[in-house]
């Protein structure tokens, strides 16, 4: 990489839980992950120059197709421009790779493949499928032009042989409480996207790019709020937020553990007490229906704040092992439970054997069990395990989600069930 295009990428990590850039350029090239996200500082992270160059390596070495579509048609032109321009120009590379001049949008190669900057529309977007898609500056994008993108990769098959696999990736600053990248990384925490996240510290640490004096200078030169959301990656704006988002991280405390949350997993930070000893719980569950997932939580409630003390998230399964599964939480930890019957009818009576409450989350009955479980998030009255998934759902969450035309994200709703089931308001019908 540094004979060839003159660049080193850095590689150390400086600020803890972030990535690195080569981690996350690596992982594309040799698509690990068939998604990823990349979420790093404005200007200071590279992210165009570094998806430019990963699309020319791709296509040199791979001979892969390459799109490359930005939050704008300027976007795109501008990750294709560091191919025609910069590194073409290179002293080491060779100019015969490419078949002709590249051009403002399209670099043609010797192989026969392409790298190609899309405009940002639909049309343009379900053209020709090529195995690796490069989308910049996300948050820039109408989000039905990102989805309009999705799924537009292929691998490219010979003899019933995978040679070049699929891979795409989603790259931006994270600048919008609503826009496009908060659906994005809503999208990688429900389904396991890998996301890697580095900023102007990793960039300009040793190695890297950036000379520690242009940090200086762009940090007199912006607002105190642009250079922490956009350069040193902290949380957009709460506007149109469910929840305070400093009260969510409270919320999930690392100190009862730090679990990611996949499908499968069951989190248990503690066993229950033995009777006699005071200790008591309670349980709510929201049910898998079509594409959301099952999920039962377990509050210990003889003390304050609430404790979370038992978590899982599966897949939609037969109603039988899910009601099983909801029956069996209950044993463990006797208490007072609830479960979302909204649209079911009485499928979930047909199959359960313990005392739990059915739900109808409609109306006002819906908006008072999502407004008292945020008050007790916000009063401190709740505390959680940092269990990934979870945390996410309920930092991302927004008044329309909840209030509105929105989709409530399963956690929430369920965590809104239990917190119900512990005071014992808001609708429970007795089955």
């Amino acid at each position: 990489m540094q004979v060839v295009f003159g660049v080193h990428i850095p590689d150390v990590v400086v600020v803890p839980g972030h990535s690195t850039p080569w981690r996350a350029f690596s992982d594309a090239y040799f698509a690990r992950s068939s998604m990823a996200v990349w979420k790093a500082s404005r200007g200071f992270g590279g992210k165009s120059f570094l998806l430019a160059l990963l699309g020319l390596v791709e296509a040199v070495t791979l001979k892969a197709n390459v799109k490359i579509l930005g939050g704008s048609g300027a976007q795109s032109r501008n990750v294709q421009d560091y191919v025609s321009t910069v590194f073409y120009n290179k002293p080491n590379v060779h100019k015969e790779w490419w078949d002709g001049e590249p051009q403002t949008t399209l670099s043609k190669f010797s192989w026969g493949n392409t790298i190609q900057s899309l405009t940002a529309s639909s049309r343009s977007v379900r053209g020709p499928h090529p195995q690796r898609l490069r989308l910049d500056e996300v948050d820039e994008m109408p989000l039905h032009i990102f989805e309009a993108a999705m799924g537009q990769a292929m691998a490219k098959v010979e003899d019933r042989k995978i040679i070049i696999p699929s891979q795409t990736v989603c790259s931006s600053t994270h600048q919008y409480s609503n826009g496009t990248m908060t659906a994005v990384l809503r999208m990688a925490n429900e389904r396991g996207w890998p996301v890697h996240e580095w900023s102007y510290a990793e960039t300009s640490a040793e190695g890297g790019w950036l000379l520690p004096e242009q940090v200086e200078e762009k940090k007199n030169d912006i607002s105190n709020i642009m250079w922490d959301v956009e350069y040193s990656l902290q949380e957009p704006s709460a506007e149109g937020r469910a929840i305070i988002p400093e009260c969510v991280h409270t919320m999930f405390d690392d100190v009862l553990g730090s679990y990611a949350g996949y499908i499968g997993q069951y989190v248990e930070i503690e066993e229950p007490g033995e009777p006699g000893e005071g200790m008591r719980y309670c349980t709510g569950a929201d049910w898998g229906k079509k594409q959301d997932f099952t999920v039962i939580m377990t509050y210990r409630i003889d003390m304050h704040p609430y404790r979370m003390v038992a978590f899982e998230r599966r897949r939609r399964e037969p109603w039988p092992r899910m009601v099983g599964r909801y029956d069996n939480r209950i044993k463990r930890f006797p208490g007072k439970a609830y479960h979302d019957v909204t649209g079911l009818g009485s499928v979930i009576d047909d199959y359960k054997t313990s005392r739990g409450f059915g739900v109808f989350m409609e109306g006002s009955q819906r908006k008072a069990l999502f407004s008292n479980y945020i008050a007790a998030i916000e009063d401190g009255g709740i505390v959680a395990p940092n269990i990934e998934w979870v945390r996410k759902e309920h930092l991302y969450v927004e008044v329309n989600d909840l209030y509105g035309s929105g989709h409530a994200p399963d956690s929430v709703v369920c965590g809104a069930l239990t917190y119900a089931a512990s005071t014992g308001g808001s609708g429970g019908r007795g089955t």
